[in-house]
């Protein structure tokens, strides 16, 4: 299953990001791919406000990986320093752990993510426009993406 979804502020991505933390469990990965300055971390944040995060969220670019936590704990990776490395840092700990993991530059690390994520692909379209798309890669996580977007739908959206 696809979701497609246009954002128009960062406001809206960060609830949209929010209302999708609300549905996760503990164990769910998340990727996120898209150019420099889509919103990566701004979705992020949404998701550590959804999560119980009290911290700020930030980029974790030069440490590769950053524990938050809250109702359910957020391991935020940013792999993009790993583009051309094949040193696995323990990924599996995380993708299994007891915390939703999201992964920006996914890519970089194909073969060890788990083929049972939500990929999200970030897209500019303008200047404020963001063009949000989830695709989900087993049942439980097409569960996830139906029931946001019934929650989506019910909240006008």
């Amino acid at each position: 299953m696809k979701l497609e979804i246009i954002t128009d502020s960062d406001k809206l991505t960060k609830e949209i990001a929010i209302s999708l933390a609300e549905l996760l469990s503990p164990g769910d990965v998340l990727t996120l791919e898209g150019d420099l300055g889509v919103g990566k971390t701004t979705f992020t944040q949404g998701l550590g406000v959804g999560l119980g995060v009290k911290r700020h969220v930030t980029s974790p670019t030069f440490t590769i990986i950053k524990e938050y936590n809250g109702r359910i704990p957020l391991y935020h990776m940013d792999v993009y320093r790993l583009e051309f490395s094949d040193e696995d840092i323990g990924f599996e700990e995380y993708f299994s752990g007891e915390g939703v993991t999201v992964v920006e530059w996914a890519k970089f690390i194909e073969d060890f993510l788990p083929e049972d994520r939500l990929s999200i692909h970030m897209e500019l379209i303008d200047e404020s426009k963001r063009k949000i798309i989830m695709e989900a890669g087993s049942k439980h996580y097409e569960d996830v993406v139906k029931q946001l977007q019934e929650l989506l739908e019910s909240n006008g959206g």
